[in-house]
């Protein structure tokens, strides 16, 4: 079932169906870079990252990450949604597109109505944006969605940095 739609997307709730899917774009060269080794290696662990990530999180918060596909011909190309992570005090906007989709704004129109979405129907006061630092494509994302840098925080135990976004003053 259809949770948002756009001019060119529709975004749905991920299932065990979406397994092949979710294997070949968390094994991208993209994602291993600026998201990171999921350890996703076969169907079963795509199944378990599926069944551990966005169907709990569904379940949990009503929201998560959405399978993204092309309205035209239905073909998955990303994911996006909106990810609870204990390490941060808001919900952020999380998104991931196979490479062959990427700089075609498919990432920008999906991340803004998952904005939008999560305002009115989560009634969320403030949604973040996170990037690896060296991630300019994101970060542009994220710009053009109305965020703004606001500061560089830690996520998990490998201590990582990463680059927060928040509203701009006057949004949310």
């Amino acid at each position: 079932m259809t949770v948002i739609e756009t001019a060119r997307l529709s975004l749905r709730h991920l299932d065990y169906d979406d397994a092949p899917f979710v294997l070949d774009l968390l094994n991208q060269d993209t994602f291993l870079r600026y998201i990171g080794d999921k350890g996703v290696r076969d169907i079963g662990s795509a199944c378990e990252y599926l069944r551990q990530g966005p169907l709990e999180s569904y379940w949990r918060y009503g929201f998560g990450l959405y399978l993204t596909s092309l309205r035209d011909g239905g073909a998955p190309i990303g994911i996006c949604g909106l990810v609870k992570r204990e390490a941060l005090e808001d919900v952020d906007v999380g998104f991931a597109f196979l490479p062959r989709y990427s700089g075609q704004g498919y990432a920008t129109e999906s991340a803004a109505a998952v904005l939008a979405h999560g305002y009115r129907v989560f009634n969320l006061k403030r949604i973040v944006g996170i990037t690896a630092p060296d991630n300019h494509a994101s970060m542009a994302v994220l710009q053009k969605i109305g965020l703004r840098f606001e500061r560089l925080v830690r996520l998990g135990a490998d201590g990582k940095e990463v680059n927060l976004f928040g509203p701009a003053p006057g949004r949310s």
